[in-house]
């Protein structure tokens, strides 16, 4: 089996930043940026594809990356995640282990997740795929088939979160196995967040289109949950009724546009 690292950046200089992320084998570049190329590179005993395009959107610029993949197992990457030594190796002998898996979820440890979110694997289901942040989730390329992110959300959209989460319930919808397995295989490093700027109205009406991507039957369900069991670490910016009402619209708004797109 190969592995390859899909990493979706912006305004890189060229494609020997992997090297500061130890991305040590095969790797996908999609790098937003003010021009357009492809570029495919054999070197230190790894192949690189480096794709630079005007697009934004880190949903679509990961869709590029799965597209021109040719590894069987792929996992996204951000650009300040750092992998570990051996990483290539862990993610594969988990696969080799379990061909039964479609999805594996690995530990990247952060600040906001020092710890496995799960101190033994277990499989991912509707109601604990929440937990699970983009730069976590492998997967076998043959097994999603076509199934890509929605670039209607996500960082560079109007939507800007919540695309992981969409995919993900896409692919159980599908009937894939995915599972959780707390092995570390890389660690966050600090950078400023380029979207999040608190829990404002923008943010409330992201979340509540996110979770009408994920699904639109039970999105009011969604919206409700995440707005009581957040109110302690929002309630000093917005109120409950606030939250809830932002997040309404955003699921509207969401739904709207997707009609349209779907119409287009």
């Amino acid at each position: 089996m190969t592995l390859d690292v899909l990493l979706s950046a912006m305004h890189l200089k060229d494609y020997h930043y992997i090297d500061s992320l130890n991305i040590t084998g095969n790797c996908v570049i999609v790098n937003q940026c003010n021009q357009t190329g492809h570029l495919t590179i054999a070197e230190n005993g790894r192949r690189i594809t480096y794709i630079e395009t005007q697009e934004r959107g880190l949903s679509k610029s990961r869709n590029k990356a799965i597209d021109h993949s040719q590894a069987d197992i792929c996992i996204f990457c951000d650009n300040d995640v750092e992998y570990l030594d051996g990483y290539e190796s862990i993610i594969l002998q988990e696969y080799e282990k379990h061909p039964e898996y479609d999805i594996i979820v690995f530990h990247v440890e952060s600040e906001i997740n020092p710890v496995p979110c799960y101190s033994s694997p277990r499989r991912i289901s509707y109601l604990t795929s929440g937990k699970i942040i983009s730069y976590e989730i492998s997967f076998k390329r043959n097994s999603i088939g076509g199934i890509r992110l929605n670039e209607l959300i996500g960082a560079g959209t109007k939507y800007r979160m919540g695309e992981e989460n969409a995919f993900l319930y896409e692919c159980l919808r599908q009937g894939l196995n995915i599972y959780y397995v707390p092995q570390k295989i890389a660690q966050l490093r600090y950078e400023p967040s380029t979207w999040y700027n608190g829990f404002n109205k923008d943010f409330f009406i992201s979340r509540g289109a996110s979770f009408q991507a994920m699904t639109s039957r039970y999105s009011l369900l969604l919206i409700a949950q995440y707005a009581v069991r957040k109110y302690k670490l929002y309630k000093k910016q917005v109120s409950f009724f606030q939250a809830a009402r932002y997040m309404i619209t955003g699921k509207n708004s969401y739904k709207q546009e997707a009609l349209g797109k779907n119409r287009s």
